[in-house]
């Protein structure tokens, strides 16, 4: 952490440096606050700066606690790819199942779920950093909270609730939302730290949350608002709605799926 605080210090000095040599002006360097006027480089310098974490985190497991970094991936003592890559589609079905529900919910609630179309000249490199970067950023946070520090309380406390529930509560910290969106994040968290303790790794976790990411930042760029993409705060309580829906699709088919696809749990 003392690493990444100064790491993060550093990539902002760099930004600032940026915008002085471009003779833009800053926007201010709080979380959801944009550094760039190109939201297009605000967003990947912004995704980057959390992308980082997935080396220091194996670095620390490796230089620190002296074992395997790929302990943090899984019981297998790696990334099982073969296993992500299967629930990937399940991800898929996941949000996009809860995007409808909630859309349906809004437009019935008479608002407007805001979709929107920019135009194909300014979508192609919106998309690329999306889906070169997002999944970077969604990795790291999951190796973060749910590798490292459900491990850690997993080290000392044979219940591992405890360790889902206090990273969750972390996760739901490190971003910006308030009223429903606590909610959100703390629940997707939770939901995130169980799928990892039930199937014994994080692939699960970060196929989903890389597909969410990807799907939220994704509707952004279509609609031409990459700018607020990374903008947080009240959720309305209507996305509570897809929200259940999301959970419930990918916590179930996770399930049926590690079952079916004999997904151990135990290391070895």
């Amino acid at each position: 952490m003392v690493v990444y605080v100064a790491l993060t210090a550093a990539l902002g000095l760099v930004a600032m440096l940026l915008i002085a040599v471009s003779g833009a002006s800053p926007m201010g360097l709080s979380p959801g606050r944009i550094l760039f006027e190109d939201p297009v480089l605000d967003l990947a310098f912004q995704l980057v700066a959390i992308a980082i974490l997935i080396p220091l985190v194996l670095g620390a497991a490796w230089l620190v606690q002296r074992r395997p970094p790929g302990t943090l991936s899984s019981v297998a003592g790696r990334l099982r790819w073969r296993w992500l890559l299967r629930c990937v589609p399940l991800a898929i079905l996941a949000v996009v199942l809860g995007e409808v529900a909630q859309s349906l919910v809004l437009l019935a609630t008479g608002v407007s779920p805001g979709y929107g179309w920019a135009g194909w000249s300014d979508l192609l490199v919106p998309l690329l950093v999306v889906l070169l970067l997002v999944p970077m950023q969604a990795a790291a946070e999951e190796y973060a909270f749910r590798g490292w520090v459900v491990q850690a309380f997993g080290a000392y406390l044979r219940n591992p609730w405890w360790g889902i529930v206090i990273s969750s509560a972390v996760f739901a910290a490190f971003h910006g939302y308030t009223d429903f969106g606590i909610a959100y994040t703390f629940g997707f968290g939770v939901l995130m730290g169980w799928v990892s303790i039930r199937t014994g790794g994080l692939e699960a976790a970060i196929a989903l949350h890389a597909v969410n990411n990807v799907g939220a930042f994704g509707i952004a760029a279509v609609a031409g608002e990459l700018g607020s993409a990374l903008e947080q705060g009240s959720l309305p309580w209507q996305t509570l709605v897809g929200t259940i829906v999301q959970f419930g699709v990918f916590g179930v088919g996770v399930v049926v799926l590690a079952r079916k696809s004999g997904i151990s749990v135990e290391g070895g």
